[in-house]
């Protein structure tokens, strides 16, 4: 199913986002994670690519195996980083041959060895023309990402909102957030962009914390904050992994929801390849508000 048809047919949604493993243990763990979130009905799951495109062959071979033999709506990462555009091309039409009918353009992350994103040769620069290259060549329900509190890069908040235009302009039909814990902020960068002229439909991403150090490092480098009381109420706790574990999925389950009761169209779940905190807390949103996914898997 397309994405966008998605959208149309039931608001609110859920969805799932995976990583490609590193290793056979990995790989099993992954396709368990998809097996057991599976039973929940979501409307898709995305499969990232690694750090500076490093996992792209996998990606395209895990969306295969998730789509096909789990039965899940896939939607696969794909990024400028370190590839031509006939490379590029090439992937796009791997993903079309396999039967998958969504991708998330971005620009990606530079390697970690890179000071910065270097435009590969005969590549492109920005996700803009990624996705303007997607919709000229393929038929492919496209997706982009957007940043509630402004991307690290961007000199200041119009400029991003310009930015991301320009992907919408291209053929971008959703956009999906970076993670974030302040869900003013959410709102308040949806209003903006509506401003903006971007109507498309804006899903938050929302990552349970179940780790103190990981979800530090990874604010840091992605520009997202945490609010000030649930920081010390996290590192209160810090020495306690379970004890963190459980402030964060209840956190995040008063966090989604209220992004449902003030009108997000679904909910992102940034899962990191594991299942027990994304399946609490849209369990706890199914109890408490008689909302029930109706999708199907593929067959």
């Amino acid at each position: 199913m397309r994405i966008s048809d998605a959208l149309a047919a039931q608001r609110p949604f859920f969805s799932f986002e995976f990583f490609p493993p590193k290793n056979d243990e990995a790989h099993a763990q992954l396709l368990e994670t998809a097996r057991t979130l599976r039973e929940l009905r979501p409307a898709f799951v995305s499969v990232t690519y690694g750090a500076g495109g490093s996992t792209r062959s996998r990606t395209v071979e895990v969306s295969k195996q998730i789509r096909n033999d789990i039965g899940l709506n896939v939607m696969a990462h794909v990024t400028c980083v370190g590839s031509s555009r006939s490379e590029l091309r090439s992937l796009l039409s791997d993903l079309d041959a396999a039967g998958i009918e969504n991708v998330l353009a971005l620009r990606g992350d530079p390697p970690r060895n890179a000071a910065s994103f270097v435009q590969p040769p005969d590549g492109f620069a920005h996700a803009d023309a990624l996705v303007s290259m997607i919709k000229r060549s393929f038929d492919f329900c496209v997706g982009g990402a957007c940043h509630p509190e402004k991307h690290m890069e961007a000199p200041d908040f119009d400029t991003d909102l310009e930015h991301l235009r320009g992907k919408v302009e291209a053929g971008a039909e959703f956009l999906i957030t970076q993670l974030f814990f302040d869900n003013d902020k959410y709102f308040a960068f949806v209003e903006r962009a509506r401003a903006a002229g971007i109507g498309v439909p804006i899903l938050p991403g929302i990552m349970p914390i179940t780790n103190y150090e990981q979800i530090t490092r990874f604010v840091a480098l992605c520009g997202a904050t945490i609010p000030p009381k649930l920081l010390v109420e996290l590192e209160e706790r810090k020495a306690e992994p379970k004890a963190v574990e459980d402030l964060g999925v209840a956190f995040a389950t008063l966090q989604c929801a209220d992004l449902l009761r003030r009108g997000a169209p679904g909910i992102h779940f940034y899962t990191l390849n594991k299942s027990p905190a994304s399946r609490a807390i849209v369990s706890s949103l199914i109890a408490a508000t008689a909302w029930s996914p109706s999708f199907t898997a593929i067959h």
